[in-house]
């Protein structure tokens, strides 16, 4: 492909790929496209004057294949070998490397192999098959148009949610945790299963996250606050001063119509992340679904991205089904037993599924022997899933 040529009345700057939205699918797919087509100009439109927001993204090593791990590797900074989940009758350590990202070195590594000019600070107002209108009055034409500007209608979708508030806090004399503590369990359960989540990034430096699988997106940022601190607290660690904080509400999502979803946001450009439904439908997360789609726009600028979102919608059906089993079979204060009996099993299983790539058998594992649920609620919840 050449530089993009067309003229469109107005317009006051043309570029081969307009990429709307500059948070983590937006910069991974402007990241893959400057590694692998650097003939190609590409743009990234940001609304605020940041990219990438206020994030820690967190991944398993099984998330990302090992082909495309060059693309997350400069953009890493804390790694551990392992990881720890505690529960009230199990606790177990996973000897698989975890990994964390912060937002602030995305935007260091995109600003460093993007041009600056190619960075654009600007609100879109509207978008059409290879033009772009900004607020300000600017107009891009592009050869292809990426639209990565988070979720599109949730409304068309059935869902729950995972919420959570994350603050990092300097613990004096120094917390005593040598990896991640990815779910702790061994907490009241309210709103849903509550669990927290902990991240040493130095001995002195805990991120610690009190995050639920709540039927509800509504989150008390206060109240949850005090409770990290009490955990902290509980835990015999002394807390001098905070550092960032972040807060999140993630679709978990447990059916809907996914051509309905698509057409929310338009049909005539190409998608990406939240916005063309590229998330794993039981935790959330969006990042090893992110490496994968920057990597098919690299092989091919002009992929038909909406078969390949509506080949992933069908893929992750097995993980709406768990999704009902856990909002609609168990009680919200006994969902917990649902995550400690999974961490009972072998851990190529638990890889895979986090990283969305579960088996047949992995599937068959997970469905066997007696539900940590009602037996009548579950299939109860497995006819509602397939209406």
């Amino acid at each position: 492909m050449t530089r993009y040529s067309a003229f469109v009345s107005g317009a006051e700057l043309s570029c081969d790929v307009a990429i709307l939205g500059g948070g983590l699918s937006g910069c991974l797919i402007a990241l893959a496209l400057a590694q692998k087509r650097p003939m190609l100009d590409v743009r990234i439109v940001e609304a605020s004057a940041q990219l990438g927001g206020n994030h820690i993204w967190s991944f398993f090593e099984g998330d990302i294949a090992a082909e495309h791990r060059w693309l997350v590797e400069p953009l890493i900074c804390h790694r551990w070998a392992g990881y720890d989940v505690i529960f009230p009758k199990y606790k177990r350590t996973l000897e698989s490397a975890y990994f964390a990202i912060e937002s602030e070195r995305l935007e260091a590594v995109v600003r460093e192999k993007l041009p600056e000019d190619h960075i654009l600070c600007g609100t879109v107002k509207a978008t059409e098959k290879g033009l772009v209108l900004l607020e300000d009055g600017r107009t891009i034409a592009a050869g292809t148009v990426i639209d990565a500007r988070g979720p599109g209608d949730l409304s068309t979708l059935t869902l729950g949610w995972q919420k959570f508030v994350g603050i990092s806090l300097h613990i004096t004399g120094g917390h005593g945790l040598s990896r991640p503590v990815v779910m702790d369990a061994t907490v009241a359960q309210e709103d849903g299963y509550r669990f927290f989540y902990c991240l040493p990034f130095d001995a002195e430096t805990l991120f610690i996250e009190d995050t639920y699988y709540s039927d509800t997106p509504q989150l008390d940022a206060s109240k949850i606050r005090e409770g990290i601190i009490a955990f902290a607290a509980a835990k015999g660690w002394k807390t001098n001063g905070g550092g960032r904080e972040e807060t999140g509400v993630l679709p978990v999502v447990i059916r809907g119509d996914f051509e309905a979803y698509w057409r929310s946001t338009g049909s005539s450009i190409a998608k990406a992340g939240l916005r063309a439904g590229l998330f794993h439908a039981t935790t959330g997360y969006s990042l090893p679904s992110a490496v994968r789609l920057a990597m098919a726009y690299a092989q091919d600028p002009k992929i038909d991205v909406y078969a390949y979102a509506t080949a992933q919608w069908r893929k992750g059906s097995f993980y709406r089904l768990l999704d009902t089993m856990l909002f609609h079979a168990a009680e919200p204060n006994l969902r917990y037993k649902i995550f400690e009996r999974f961490y009972r099993l072998s851990p190529s299983l638990i890889s895979r599924f986090y990283a969305g790539q579960s088996t047949l058998a992995d599937k068959l594992r997970l469905l066997s022997g007696r539900p940590p649920v009602s037996v009548m609620r579950a299939l109860k919840a497995v006819l509602r899933f397939r209406r």
